[in-house]
């Protein structure tokens, strides 16, 4: 694992640079790009955005990624952001999407020598995921990937009060969202992706949706992604469900499944990347406990690039 993290620091360069979010606020992102990119040597670079877990910081994000922006050669930028009133709880808020949407221009700001090719790629995992979604529903985007996200945020605040580990969360939710959902129900729609889906497929974003039926954290996933998807589904959106076994966030990793959502979206190629063993459904791809097998075309479904 330390030999894994020294590689990925060579392999890539990580530049940290302030930005204002969307209420003024000073906030740190990090721009992510294979190490031969600089000043004296920049072609233009594909970008993917990626906001952060739940109470982590844009830092920590990258510890997801590791030297995949050198693998693809692709720019990858991870904000900390900034919600209505807390700074890393930010739950989809509407200023938080929108500061999301700037991030190329932000960056370019930051590095006048970045150049990139005008494709924008957006990928998240909890509720980094929920963000994404949103900013799906927003702006067009070249592809989306959301893993293990909420996509309903009135069932994930009842789901708080129940779940091992998560019952701090409701007082922090009433202070970012505003209430309950009981209270202000239209600031909760707001923020969950289910309630977009029209926006969402009028963007005509590829869409990659990865949920786990073991999840300890977003427990409810059926609920949620899968209706989500089935959703997404039913009005035409190029649309993939992944469904597994696996526990919340561990599917977006170099040494897991992140490198076949890239490969789906375009941005690494397929050779040398493996799945497990899963079956096609009549709903998307089942994984299977087994082996690891290479990456097949009907694994990306609609989606595939």
């Amino acid at each position: 694992m330390v030999a894994a993290a020294t590689a990925a620091a060579f392999a890539v360069r990580t530049l940290p640079f302030t930005y204002r979010t969307h209420d003024g606020a000073r906030a740190t992102a990090y721009l992510v790009v294979p190490a031969s990119y600089g000043p004296g040597h920049h072609p233009p670079l594909q970008l993917v955005v990626s906001p952060h877990g739940r109470g982590v910081t844009g830092r920590y994000n990258l510890r997801f990624w590791g030297a995949l922006p050198a693998r693809g050669g692709f720019a990858l930028v991870s904000p900390d952001g900034h919600g209505r009133r807390l700074p890393l709880y930010s739950w989809g808020y509407s200023g938080q999407v929108a500061d999301l949407a700037e991030m190329g221009s932000l960056a370019r700001r930051a590095f006048p020598w970045l150049t990139l090719d005008g494709r924008t790629f957006a990928i998240g995992d909890s509720m980094g995921g929920q963000e994404v979604l949103l900013l799906a529903a927003r702006r067009h985007l070249a592809g989306v990937a959301a893993l293990d996200s909420g996509t309903d945020m009135r069932l994930r605040y009842r789901a708080w009060f129940v779940t091992p580990g998560e019952t701090q969360l409701p007082p922090l939710a009433r202070v970012e969202i505003g209430g309950t959902p009981a209270d202000n129900p239209q600031a909760y729609a707001a923020r969950s992706p289910i309630d977009h889906v029209a926006a969402i497929v009028r963007r005509r974003t590829p869409i990659l949706l990865w949920w786990s039926k073991n999840d300890r954290v977003v427990t409810d996933g059926a609920r949620e992604t899968g209706a989500l998807y089935e959703r997404l589904r039913d009005r035409g959106a190029a649309v993939q469900q992944i469904v597994g076994l696996w526990q919340h966030a561990h599917e977006m990793h170099p040494g897991t499944q992140l490198p076949a959502a890239l490969a789906c979206l375009g941005l690494l190629p397929f050779a040398g990347v493996r799945v497990p063993a899963y079956r096609r459904t009549s709903t998307g791809i089942e994984e299977l406990n087994g082996a690891r097998v290479a990456l097949a075309s009907d694994f990306c479904g609609p989606v595939r690039r």
